[in-house]
């Protein structure tokens, strides 16, 4: 490969975030980026990891569009119990790709240096353990395993052996998080106090199904024997930012979940309120339903000297008085910063808010969602994720604190499906403590 062919996706997200304010320092704080910088890309450049494929469905669909565009990545197997997602898949990747419907054969491939698990959730920790003991490199959807013990275990699996194992945790990939964590811990909005976050929808979460008997395996999200539900699937992502903004992990939980409109027959939740507690008594105030849709997806940080909404990267001072908010606010217009703001769910309502003045965390246009994927967003980090897992199985070098941060949050969300189930105030249990947790 020619030098001037490697300014692909993962070097080009290096040279942005670099380029923005603070990008030098910041890239020195985010430890999973290490092993990525333009020097060591261009030593690899040329060099190819083959991929096998296991779960086909739209989320596995996504990440093979998006591995088309990786020069490094070479899908050889393709792997699916469901036969329309694995010809559609087949599809995708073109010519020569092997498929089989068993997963095992997957791991027992030579032609397959890693996996990528995009099943549903009850299956991720077998399938994780499994592969990592079969000497593959694993990147596997989030969450992390559907139960406490099976994080546990899978957490073990990957510390005890060589292999690289990353999780679909792509906001920590996605530049206007990283540089609005870095104006939160350089103390721009002050010291936190509280965090709200929320994530609604107007969506069913069903799937069409073609025969009676395949219902649970397509509609698998609303079963509590293979999801968590609302928690695992878009909580898991909106935890994990608050504990990286805090630093700290939460220390109790208690929460109430119900069915209120898509009764159904789905057993898991369609409206869930958790509260997370630190131990310094700021808490974490998290809902989700998904039958309405206006407020979107926020993520809002509150501090002593003001508000940053990872989710929209804009943040509100308290006292600001650099400019009048209506000269600031055509100022952005006019520049395109919140030109990718959806209509349903805006972070900022000038007639509510008219005293605060919006800034944006970055220069120029970014990727903004408002969360109603059930698929993924472009732009959202999931490209530049999936690259820096390529680049890893090619040095060998396991990226730090990504497994740590996909074990943290799952077992916040399935704490707190716990707490409402029960309907009791649960302490984080001792037995899942590692020793990357601060309290």
């Amino acid at each position: 490969m020619k030098d001037n062919d490697v300014d692909f996706g993962l070097r080009t997200f290096l040279k942005e975030l670099g380029g923005i304010a603070g990008g030098t320092a910041l890239l020195a704080t985010v430890p999973w980026l290490q092993s990525c910088t333009p020097a060591r890309l261009k030593e690899t450049a040329g060099e190819v990891v083959r991929i096998g494929m296991i779960g086909t469905g739209s989320r596995g669909q996504f990440h093979l569009h998006n591995l088309k565009a990786i020069p490094a990545a070479r899908v050889t197997v393709l792997c699916d119990t469901y036969e329309p997602n694995l010809r559609a898949a087949a599809e995708i990747v073109g010519s020569g790709v092997k498929t089989c419907s068993d997963w095992r054969k997957v791991l027992d491939d030579p032609d397959v240096d890693a996996v990528i698990i995009a099943t549903p959730l009850h299956l991720h920790a077998e399938m994780t353990i499994a592969a990592l003991q079969a000497g593959k490199h694993v990147f596997c959807e989030k969450a992390m395993a559907l139960t406490e013990e099976d994080c546990l275990a899978a957490y073990r699996a990957y510390s005890s052996g060589d292999r690289v194992l990353f999780y679909g945790m792509q906001r920590l990939f996605d530049p206007k998080y990283l540089e609005a964590i870095r104006l939160i811990h350089e103390g721009k909005i002050g010291d936190i106090v509280g965090m709200r976050c929320h994530w609604f929808r107007n969506a069913d979460w069903r799937r069409e199904v073609p025969s009676p008997e395949l219902e649970r395996h397509i509609n698998w999200r609303l079963y509590r024997e293979y999801s968590g539900g609302l928690m695992t699937e878009l909580g898991s992502h909106q935890l994990e930012v608050c504990n990286w903004a805090l630093g700290l992990m939460p220390v109790q939980v208690t929460g109430m979940g119900d069915i209120v409109y898509w009764r159904d027959g789905r057993e898991v939740y369609d409206s869930v309120n958790v509260t997370y507690r630190y131990s310094n008594g700021c808490k974490i105030c998290y809902e989700s339903l998904i039958a309405n849709k206006y407020n979107g997806m926020e993520e809002q940080i509150l501090g002593s000297k003001g508000t940053l909404d990872l989710a929209k990267g804009v943040y509100w001072l308290e006292e600001d008085n650099e400019i009048s908010g209506m000269r600031q606010l055509l100022g952005q217009v006019r520049d395109g910063v919140f030109s990718a703001v959806p209509a349903a769910g805006p972070s900022w309502r000038p007639e509510l808010r008219s005293r605060y003045v919006p800034h944006a965390v970055m220069k120029g246009n970014y990727g903004v969602a408002a969360g109603e994927s059930m698929t993924g967003e472009s732009g959202d980090g999931s490209d530049v994720l999936l690259e820096a897992f390529c680049q890893a199985c090619i040095t060998g070098e396991k990226a730090a604190d990504i497994v740590e941060e996909a074990y943290c949050s799952t077992l916040l969300c399935l704490l707190g499906n716990r707490a409402m189930e029960t309907g009791r105030v649960l302490d984080f249990p001792a037995e899942y403590v590692i020793p990357y947790m601060k309290f």
